[in-house]
Formats: C-alpha cells, sequence, structure tokens
C-alpha cells in the first residue's frame, strides 16, 4: 500500500502528465479511487469516484456537443447524436485513459487489483469521466474542455471523417444490417460476485438465433464482447450475404 508521500509523488506524476496541477489535490484523490477501495476499508469514510464521475460525463458530452454544433455546422441534429454516442462511448474513453496512463494510478482494492482491474476498460473510461469532474470542479469548465479537446480532437474529427474504429455493437449491427434489417438482442444471461466486482454474462442474439457470448465487469463492457464474438464467428461470402 502506499504511504502518502508516495501517494503525493504519484499524483505529482500525474499532474505533470496531464499538465494541470491541481489546487485542492482532494479532488483528485477521489477522481482516481475506485468504489472497491472505499468498500474495502469500510470502517474509514473514504470518497470514490462515481459521484464526481457522473459530473464529468455531464461536463464531456456538453463539451463535445458544443464542439460538433460549432464546428460541423452541416451536421444534422440526428447525426449530431449519432456521432456523439461513437465519441463518448467506453472504447474510445478508455482509449483517452491509456493514453495518459491513468490505469497505474488508480487506487483499486485487492480483489479488482488481482482481477486486472487497472486494464479493464470501463474502469479506465469511468476514471477518465471521473477525472474531467475533477478538473471542472477545481479549475472551471473552460480548463476542462481544453483538457477534453486535447485528448479527443483526433478521435472526434476521425469519427466525423468516418474513419473511427467504432465499437463491436456497432460493427456488428452495421455487418448484419446489410441484408436488411434484422433484429439483434443484447440478454444478460449470469450476473455474479460483490457489488463492487460483478460478472456479467451476456448472449447476443440475431434473429433469435445466439451468435455469440460475452462476460465483463459491467453490462455495456459484458454487451461489447459478446458482439466481439459474433463478429468473430459470422462469415461474409463473396457474395456479401452473411453466414454462420
Amino acid at each position: 500500500m502506499m504511504n502518502n508521500n508516495t501517494r503525493n509523488n504519484s499524483n505529482s506524476v500525474l499532474e505533470n502528465r496531464i499538465k494541470y496541477k491541481f489546487k485542492d489535490r482532494q479532488i483528485l484523490l477521489t477522481a482516481i479511487t475506485h468504489s472497491s477501495y472505499a468498500n474495502e476499508r469500510k470502517t474509514k469514510k473514504i470518497a470514490y469516484n462515481e459521484r464526481i464521475e457522473f459530473l464529468g460525463d455531464s461536463v464531456l458530452s456538453l463539451v463535445i456537443s458544443e464542439y460538433l454544433y460549432k464546428m460541423y455546422p452541416n451536421l444534422p441534429e440526428g447525426e449530431l447524436t449519432v456521432t456523439r454516442a461513437k465519441i463518448v462511448c467506453e472504447s474510445s474513453l478508455a482509449k483517452c485513459a491509456a493514453d495518459i496512463g491513468l490505469g497505474k494510478f488508480l487506487m483499486l482494492g485487492k480483489g479488482e487489483e488481482l482481477s486486472g482491474g487497472r486494464e479493464k476498460a470501463s474502469i479506465q473510461s469511468d476514471a477518465f469521466e471521473a477525472l474531467i469532474g475533477a478538473i471542472y470542479i477545481d479549475g472551471g469548465f473552460e480548463t476542462a474542455k481544453g483538457f477534453i479537446l486535447k485528448y479527443m480532437e483526433g478521435i472526434i474529427k476521425n469519427c466525423v471523417e468516418g474513419k473511427l474504429f467504432y465499437d463491436f455493437k456497432t460493427q456488428l449491427q452495421e455487418l448484419v444490417q446489410q441484408n436488411g434489417e434484422q433484429h439483434i438482442l443484447y440478454n444478460v444471461i449470469d450476473e455474479s460476485g460483490p457489488d463492487h466486482n460483478k460478472t456479467f454474462v451476456t448472449e447476443v442474439s440475431i434473429n433469435g438465433a445466439v451468435t455469440g457470448k460475452g462476460t465483463g465487469h459491467s453490462k455495456k463492457e459484458s454487451e461489447q464482447n459478446a458482439a466481439k464474438d459474433a463478429l468473430e464467428r459470422l462469415k461474409v461470402d463473396d457474395g456479401g450475404v452473411l453466414k454462420h
């Protein structure tokens, strides 16, 4: 476990990496503290990042909405909505977190640590949103906006220009609908583990036929992995006809 000096040094490294020095270090500490860490220390009232992540999510949505509205005046409302959803998806935010190396700075419980929590897309994307929320609280909207655009402007441009590597659910939907409207359904078939470290199992079916299965520590992550499994199972023949 890190002592206070080690933790402070680690936080300084993170501040140097993101080029922002917090006036209130406690806000940063909250942003990088996962619920599993707090849950293992119930005798101490430790703040963790779920509430600040909620705030960061809203700030992120506003910044991306404003950017798209101003920079792409020809995009209609429907396309703006779809584009924003692609930009702020879990895989994009996890990539931003990975670019920062945010996972190594997180405070996790022992169980989450042992299960590879630092590399989980769901935890990394949530932490990135929490960091946005922390910067917003500590430095204001314009500072948070600058941080977001620094790490996401390339993703935004690639997405608008159609070059973004879509999340697996989007890829699956686009693939199967090449052959006309088809019904895709995601169904959680099992969940286990304590509240702070649940594992979900999801099946994806196409027109009633189970096509893929995936696990994850959030429903979103398990759905993405189910879609990935389905993509790997499906084949497209030379005539472009989708088949199992």
